[in-house]
């Protein structure tokens, strides 16, 4: 076990540095759009005070988060020692964290733009006793060789033989490790068309134009569109076509950054997730991590047959660095999806037989929507009257989508397996084994207890609050046979 001391890369000051600089962006540039751009250097404007004080501040802040990121250059070392990772970091208070290798569940890598350029990555030592989605010890850039060290120190001390040099391993196994599935060019297509990606940009755009309402003279604005209506149908229904391809491409490009070279592959009883083009990252998931696994299916997929599978891990970080909800196949193929979990988790029925909620549940997955309903029409009626009485279509509406809900609600018990399917618009499948499952719990409504039905929720460890899924107004004897088989 070496004892030798370790630095981080000299870049790790930059990065820590752009790091505290972008927290900082945003409030910035809502500062100065909601001064209407109204600054000047000339000394006798009235805005030459505001000025000053706006780009006084953040030059000092700039140069303390430099000076910030150089003292955590130089204070920060780890080496290893006594089958642990030791790091000490901190100028006037040092600190000392030592992590038992054998503590140790994943190390994820990223690979940001400063990152590549200087060949470098930044890992993110997770244990099980991570908490906040954050990580254990982050290493902020160091050189992959360094990275590839840790790793097969890692399991020397897990008494792991260590046949080669480290370069040479790495690329055996680099090779060796199986891939079973990998996101073509086709696919990243798909999912940008068939998420709500388009609808994010959109929004996105509405939001940007409504801080420049003092700037963008809308009224003008109003009446040439009022002259561009009269002209013809024809060129506002071209003019909304292409506002929706361009906003198709920028969720294409999106999509592309995020998900590009998408691969997983299978190690040592864990899962190795890479992608990322500006910004690659790796994340490694323990199989025994997993406490259960949701395919996801919105309605333009389920019509496509294609799904999205997630899986909900206790500890580590997830993908947002809040939780622990980690996109296992982003878009699959719903069969090439069932074979390729069947292969991973063969102990699994991954082919449930549904239990469906009984015909006289149906009016509970809509009657409580018109309490809020009845209001929203009335207003909409009076004030907008008469295009306001559009607002009634929300009725048949309403009870389309509870009944579209109430064909989906089920469940299946398979020996030590709870399967549960249900949907708010997305069709959500989420399967668990009874080891992994928290707490279940049951409500019934004076209504419901009237019909015999009770719904059903079951929790399961992942991220704060944990994930919960909920069968709404199952028959009684099924939910209380749900009940039945959690009990210990």
């Amino acid at each position: 076990m070496s004892k030798e001391i370790n630095r981080l890369h000299p870049v790790s000051a930059i990065i820590t540095s752009v790091k505290a600089l972008k927290s900082m962006i945003l409030p910035i540039v809502i500062i100065i759009i909601s001064n209407g751009f109204n600054f000047s250097l000339n000394f006798r404007s009235e805005h030459f005070f505001e000025t000053i004080l706006l780009f006084g501040v953040w030059g000092v802040a700039s140069l303390l988060a430099l000076v910030g990121g150089i003292i955590k250059w130089r204070t920060f070392v780890y080496w290893f020692e006594d089958g642990e990772l030791r790091v000490t970091y901190g100028l006037f208070v040092k600190k000392k964290r030592y992590i038992p290798f054998e503590r140790i569940q994943s190390l994820n890598y990223n690979e940001g733009v400063f990152h590549r350029i200087f060949g470098l990555v930044k890992v993110q030592v997770e244990t099980a006793g991570s908490k906040g989605g954050k990580p254990e010890v982050e290493l902020t850039a160091i050189r992959k060789a360094a990275a590839d060290v840790i790793e097969l120190e890692m399991r020397h001390a897990k008494n792991e033989a260590v046949q080669q040099q480290v370069q040479a391993q790495v690329e055996e196994e680099a090779v060796a490790t199986p891939m079973i599935y990998h996101m073509s060019m086709r696919d990243l297509l798909v999912l940008a068309t068939t998420s709500g990606g388009i609808g994010v940009v959109l929004s996105g755009l509405a939001a940007v134009a409504s801080q420049f309402s003092d700037i963008i003279p809308y009224e003008t604005v109003f009446h040439e569109l009022a002259d561009f209506v009269k002209i013809g149908a024809f060129l506002v229904a071209l003019t909304v076509m292409v506002v929706l391809i361009v906003a198709w491409i920028v969720s294409v490009v999106i999509t592309l950054i995020n998900y590009y070279d998408y691969t997983v592959r299978i190690e040592e009883e864990k899962l190795i997730i890479t992608k990322g083009l500006l910004e690659k990252k790796r994340i490694t998931l323990p199989l025994n991590r997993i406490q259960a696994i949701r395919i996801v299916e919105n309605p333009l997929r389920q019509l496509t047959g294609f799904a999205t599978v997630v899986v909900e891990s206790a500890g580590g970080n997830g993908e947002n660095g809040n939780d622990k909800k980690i996109t296992l196949f982003p878009l699959i193929k719903k069969l090439d999806c069932m074979q390729t979990l069947e292969q991973l988790f063969p102990d699994m029925n991954w082919h449930p037989t549904l239990i469906r909620s009984p015909k006289r549940a149906r009016p509970f997955f809509y009657r409580i929507d018109f309490f809020w309903l009845v209001p929203i029409i009335g207003a909409s009626c009076y004030f907008f009257y008469p295009y306001g009485l559009l607002s009634l279509l929300l009725i048949p509406l309403t009870i389309l989508l509870g009944i579209w809900q109430h064909k989906t609600a089920g469940y299946q018990i398979d020996g030590k397996q709870l399967a549960m399917q249900y949907r708010v618009f997305s069709r959500i499948t989420l399967i668990m084994e009874k080891k992994r499952i928290q707490s279940i719990e049951s409500t019934q409504s004076y209504f419901q207890k009237r019909k015999n039905v009770m719904s059903v929720k079951a929790t399961v460890m992942s991220g704060a609050t944990g994930t919960t899924g909920s069968v709404s107004s199952l028959e009684q004897k099924d939910a209380e046979k749900i009940l039945t088989w959690y009990e210990h």
